[in-house]
């Protein structure tokens, strides 16, 4: 039997791992970390017949290698898959693999650098609310292999991808996709902004249909570019557009501006979007109306998470990059408390250290970031910052200087990768939440 490699042990390899092997494939799981909770995932994927390899970086090295199939997390230039190609072995990604057998369904596919998250779940939660059988899968947390493990028989799959999982799933042809936002991200990964925009691009240019946020500076200067496409827009006319305090679709009223609850501006290019979207599968208006009106958000994006002593806290810890975290900046009462931090990305921080200057009382800093940030705001003559190292310190720190200077809320906005001490951002704002929960206790 031709063996099958499945590269990186994370949710997506997993997924995948224990699909292929259901169906009577020989896997391999690959992992270059090792660790205690690895070792718990290989012992519970020996049962369906997966061996697993941790502390190696992968190799082809099965004679009989048929497939390899690679987590988002593993760089698509891994010598491991550059030899593998070489070989003539197919390569291709867990959504990739997802494809193959779920291409006869109906898929709605959500990307950009900022603002797909809220996008993908707003549109799942609208379909729903149109009866629909519509999972939500893909970068938002849920492997898109595990809808192979549970056949339904669904309307639409409604897939959040990152760069990585269409870089890695090329094949795949939605009929409907939607581009959020793009500024500069994931450039050690991808190496240029060039390549990183035609990434994105290829998957709206296999898509029937495509969403285009017209407000986005990039997005918007190549509107010649995407004739075909349906534009949104808060700011001019579009397919999807305001007209004084209505949401309308090609002019036509669908609901108030007031019937959104998510928060700040940026939310409401994420809603215009998902409005469109949704049009384009065939739900109609009032659907569309009741499921944005009921939309509360998502966790982790300026997630309300408590309030003690009239001090609001607020987890934004999906703010990876610097645009992000000014949008959460923006979003919330000024003065702030920022606690930001973390693993640094490369980008343009000039807007976001300027709106701290502007709007934030002080700053408290975590994480590998903190030195380089510390310099970046004296330089700009900001004095009012405050190193913690670790979360759980930034968060009584916060607090007090909330308190001391009549703030209003705390904002964790860390404006980086959260991988210098969390295995990713979902876990760090847990642990966010946990230390407010534990504070007003």
């Amino acid at each position: 039997m031709a063996a099958v490699a499945v590269v990186g042990a994370g949710k997506s390899g997993q997924a995948a791992a224990r699909w292929l092997a259901l169906g009577g494939r020989r896997v391999v799981l690959w992992d270059g970390r090792d660790s205690e909770a690895l070792r718990v995932v290989a012992g519970a994927l020996a049962p369906f017949g997966v061996e697993a390899v941790l502390g190696r970086e992968f190799v082809p090295e099965e004679p009989d290698l048929s497939l390899v199939v690679v987590s988002p997390g593993v760089r698509w230039d891994h010598p491991g898959l550059v030899a593998a190609r070489a070989r003539g072995v197919t390569v291709t990604g867990e959504v990739g693999l997802a494809w193959e057998s779920l291409s006869h369904r109906r898929w709605l596919c959500v990307t950009g650098t900022n603002g797909k998250t809220t996008t993908t779940a707003l549109v799942g939660h609208i379909l729903k609310t149109a009866g629909l059988r519509a999972p939500v899968c893909g970068n938002i947390g849920r492997p898109v292999t595990d809808l192979l493990l549970e056949p339904e028989d669904y309307d639409w799959i409604v897939a959040e991808l990152s760069s990585f999982q269409i870089e890695s799933a090329q094949g795949i042809r939605p009929e409907v996709a939607v581009w959020t936002t793009f500024t500069p991200d994931h450039l050690n990964r991808h190496g240029t902004l060039e390549r990183y925009a035609a990434i994105k691009a290829g998957l709206l240019m296999q898509a029937r249909r495509a969403v285009l946020n017209g407000d986005d500076a990039y997005l918007g200067a190549r509107r010649s570019a995407w004739p075909d496409a349906w534009w949104t827009s808060t700011q001019a006319p579009a397919a999807v557009s305001l007209a004084g305090k209505d949401i309308c679709i090609e002019n036509r009223p669908v609901l108030p501006v007031s019937a959104v609850r998510l928060p700040g501006a940026h939310n409401l290019q994420n809603v215009l979007m998902a409005v469109a979207a949704c049009h384009l599968t065939g739900v109609g208006d009032a659907a569309i109306a009741s499921g944005v009106a009921s939309f509360i958000g998502v966790p982790h994006r300026l997630e309300a998470v408590g309030e003690y002593r009239g001090v609001r806290f607020i987890n934004d810890s999906k703010a990876t990059n610097y645009d992000a975290a000014l949008v959460g900046l923006t979003a919330v009462p000024a003065p702030s408390v920022l606690i930001a931090g973390g693993q640094a990305k490369t980008g343009e921080s000039g807007p976001w250290l300027r709106a701290i200057a502007e709007r934030c009382a002080s700053v408290v800093l975590i994480g590998e970031a903190a030195p380089l940030f510390e310099k970046w705001l004296r330089a700009q003559d900001y004095r009012a910052v405050y190193t913690a190292h670790t979360l759980e310190r930034a968060v009584p720190m916060a607090f007090e200087q909330a308190r001391a200077q009549g703030a209003q809320c705390v904002l964790f906005s860390p404006a980086c990768a959260s991988f210098d001490q969390f295995r990713n951002f979902e876990e760090r704002g847990d642990r966010f939440r946990a230390l407010i929960a534990a504070l007003a206790s």
